[in-house]
């Protein structure tokens, strides 16, 4: 099965699956307190702080809500899925999941975006220094190992396809392979796969270990882009206003926080961070590679082009078919530092 076959099925199974697991949730947005501070559920990362984490950590919060983590992702897409479901109360992913999501019906609503590339920080697709690969036109039939179908990576490899001039039938040659992104760098390395991609942490280490070349990147794609955004199921939101706003503005404040605080007090606080939550097989040494948030937009303030950059990947794959209004699936009205 090609790589946009397989896909598009996947799209189409976790929309069923999810909006099937919607119908059978239970808690109807209802949210848990903790010494009469509410509870947010959410997945992390392994070995890495996400931007709630900081900025709980850091008091952004101001004591209006508290996170309470229920184990690691394994991508963008798995982890909104849980928030649409229920299993957890937000989730972040790259903006075309969201969007994906969003549009076969699950009711969700993006409120700020947590990541995205810069010069600094971007999403990077390596082969050893050795290999033929040069240029985008050099992947077909070959592969490419992604953390996750569905996710922002394959879209990076679809856009830099088409530009390249190939159609829909060349560009389905592509093999991606799943793997999870601590793995992918040995994998290029042991010949299991032709490229990985690498970002953040993981890429910082393998570019440090020497012998990889990028081939491309996301940001020699697009410059400096918001990537991805949080969200919450709407019963939620609509139950928990005051909530999903001290969130927001805290998740605002770290991003913030981020791009003016030097760098080696960023490492020295994700590492404490790391440490002191003491997670079974965690390790902070990786934190060190940290080298931006990758934020372009001040205090993660979401625009249509988040998603409708990624428009021609979703209706390539058949993600989406119809009308595409990016407006009904975002707000920035929880966010009190986005212009009004």
């Amino acid at each position: 099965m090609s790589v946009i076959t397989r896909s598009k099925f996947l799209i189409g199974a976790v929309v069923a699956t999810t909006l099937a697991l919607l119908s059978t949730a239970c808690g109807g947005g209802e949210v848990r307190t903790s010494g009469g501070v509410p509870v947010l559920r959410y997945q992390g990362w392994a070995s890495q702080v996400v931007i709630p984490e900081l900025a709980e950590d850091l008091g952004f919060f101001d004591g209006k809500v508290k996170l309470e983590w229920q184990g690691n992702t394994i991508s963008g897409p798995q982890d909104i899925q849980s928030a649409a479901t229920g299993q957890v109360d937000f989730g972040g992913a790259f903006g075309g999941a969201v969007a994906k999501l969003a549009q076969g019906g699950a009711p969700i609503t993006a409120v700020v975006n947590y990541y995205g590339s810069d010069e600094k920080t971007f999403t990077g697709f390596y082969v050893p220094e050795n290999s033929p690969i040069r240029t985008p036109k050099d992947l077909l039939d070959k592969k490419i190992g992604v953390n996750t179908l569905g996710g922002q990576s394959e879209a990076d490899i679809h856009t830099a396809l088409k530009k390249a001039g190939f159609n829909e039938q060349q560009i389905k040659s592509v093999q991606l392979v799943v793997l999870p992104p601590p793995n992918t760098e040995d994998a290029v390395r042991r010949g299991q796969v032709d490229v990985a991609a690498l970002s953040g942490q993981f890429q910082q280490r393998a570019i440090a270990n020497g012998g990889l070349r990028p081939v491309f990147t996301d940001y020699e794609e697009f410059g400096p882009f918001n990537g991805g955004q949080y969200v919450f199921r709407n019963d939620f939101i609509a139950k928990n206003p005051d909530s999903v706003r001290a969130f927001v503005d805290g998740v605002a404040k770290a991003i913030e926080w981020l791009k003016t605080t030097p760098r080696d007090q960023v490492v020295a606080k994700f590492t404490e961070i790391i440490e002191k939550r003491k997670r079974s097989g965690e390790d902070a040494s990786s934190v060190k590679y940290w080298l931006s948030v990758g934020v372009p937009a001040v205090n993660g303030v979401i625009v249509d082009a988040d998603f409708v950059r990624w428009e021609d990947w979703l209706r390539d794959t058949g993600a989406i078919t119809g009308s595409f209004e990016p407006s009904k699936f975002y707000t920035n009205k929880y966010n009190s530092q986005a212009p009004k």
